[in-house]
């Protein structure tokens, strides 16, 4: 089997583009050279009639609620819709407007992943409204909102500040109210641009004032590589369903699960002792519970997205730090991200709410750290907190790592749930090829 960079930097053979499997059509006289990563975001308040001004917030919703009557009764009643209809490419010039990258740079002269995150975020969210549009409305009568990130694998060990990044992207697969998109990110290296990382989303449409589901385009194909695209689309929802079916929330761990947990149990038993609740750590490793880390944000206005909750873009950057943090402190060195898994978003996160993030290392393997970041909210007015994201991230550290070790039957099902979600990854990343790394 080919180490994941190689397969991961080949991934854009299988992203469709206009030089790829895309027809490309003729460019609208009246654009100006190329999309810029701040515009979309601008373009996004234009489609939903959404005000600049947080004054005019509650306006603008109430104006949106006319547009329901505008809203498919069933999805055989919109126009399919082609790849290429959605397809998108956006510049990100850190290299050729240098004034733009504060905003990006790590102390450490590389991009923040955290940044990108924000802009495939909202990149997903463009992407499915070219394929959603209706052609001779200003305002669109769907508010499409992120419903999960299924999978980002990244192939650079770190993103230079220095070069243009170009993201691309396109629906891919969609269902009656939900659709799947898959974007890639590449950066300028002399002439060309090469692959940094590839990302699914799950995208649903709601109707205008985002309390219920609504209808979106069916997908036309029209070639093999297309067919192929769908039916992976297929594959990964039923995927999605096998894994929640098997969540250890649902049903016990296999037999191969409990060996591995009682095998551990049996590793920390004090051998000078005959007794079940006398527990010694193994050389070179940690109790789980000494590997937490917190923090809390108060959800301010400015981080409001165009329907006036918190941004979902603004919640995996938070998590994603904080993620960083604690491997990092974890591993005694600075880590890097090799993968970015299953953050559903399950519940939307208010304006005005305090933002509780829990990190916490539940799996380690050599020198990958597995990192789990758990998020709640909590109105002013209310004491009670409810869980809005689990967010998943597989770091590297630059040495080995120690090994994790739960005490509590609950600690015992976060670790397997972290060896899950680092088992996903299909072989370990391999960043050392020559064409692929970045140094920092």
């Amino acid at each position: 089997m080919r180490p994941a960079a190689l397969r991961l930097c080949t991934w854009n053979k299988r992203l469709l583009t206009p030089s790829r499997g895309l027809v490309q059509r003729s460019q609208d006289p009246k654009k100006q050279g190329p999309l810029y990563v701040h515009e979309v975001r601008d373009k996004l308040r234009e489609i939903v009639g959404a005000s600049t001004n947080w004054r005019d917030h509650v306006k603008a919703m109430e104006e949106r609620k006319l547009l329901h009557s505008f809203l498919a009764k069933s999805q055989k009643g919109l126009p399919p819709r082609k790849m290429q209809d959605s397809y998108t490419e956006v510049l990100l010039p850190l290299g050729s407007q240098p004034e733009l990258r504060e905003k990006y740079l790590t102390v450490q002269n590389t991009v923040r992943f955290g940044r990108i995150l924000e802009d495939l975020d909202s990149l997903g969210v463009f992407i499915c409204y070219k394929h959603s549009k209706v052609h001779g409305a200003q305002t669109t009568p769907l508010s499409i909102v992120t419903a999960l990130v299924d999978k980002i694998d990244l192939c650079k060990k770190s993103i230079s500040p220095e070069q243009d990044i170009k993201f691309s992207g396109h629906v891919s697969w969609v269902g009656k109210t939900s659709m799947e998109v898959k974007m890639q990110m590449l950066q300028l290296h002399g002439v060309e641009y090469s692959p940094v990382l590839d990302a699914t989303f799950v995208m649903v449409a709601r109707d205008s004032e985002n309390k219920g589901p609504a209808f979106v385009n069916p997908l036309l194909i029209e070639s093999p590589e297309e067919e192929e695209l769908f039916e992976q689309g297929e594959l990964n929802k039923g995927r999605r369903i096998a894994f929640s079916s098997s969540s250890l929330l649902k049903v016990a761990p296999s037999a191969e699960e409990r060996t591995t947990i009682h095998e551990m149990f049996l590793s920390t038993l004090d051998s000078k002792t005959i007794s079940f609740r006398s527990r010694v750590l193994p050389p070179n490793a940690v109790w789980m519970e000494d590997s937490k880390l917190k923090s809390l944000q108060v959800c301010h206005p400015q981080e409001r997205n165009i329907f006036n909750r918190i941004f979902g873009g603004f919640l995996m950057r938070k998590a994603y730090e904080l993620g960083w943090a604690t491997a990092c402190s974890f591993g005694g060195s600075r880590p890097f991200v090799v993968a970015v898994d299953d953050i559903m978003f399950q519940k939307p996160v208010e304006i005005g709410s305090l933002l509780f993030l829990s990190s916490q290392v539940c799996f380690t393997q050599d020198k990958y750290i597995q990192v789990r970041v758990h998020s709640e909210v909590a109105s002013l007015q209310s004491k009670e907190h409810m869980t809005t994201n689990v967010f998943h991230f597989t770091f590297m550290s630059e040495k080995e790592v120690p090994l994790v070790f739960p005490k509590t039957y609950g600690e015992s099902m976060l670790y397997l749930d972290g060896q899950r979600h680092f088992n996903s990854m299909s072989t370990p990343v391999n960043f050392m090829r020559k064409n692929y790394l970045v140094e920092p």
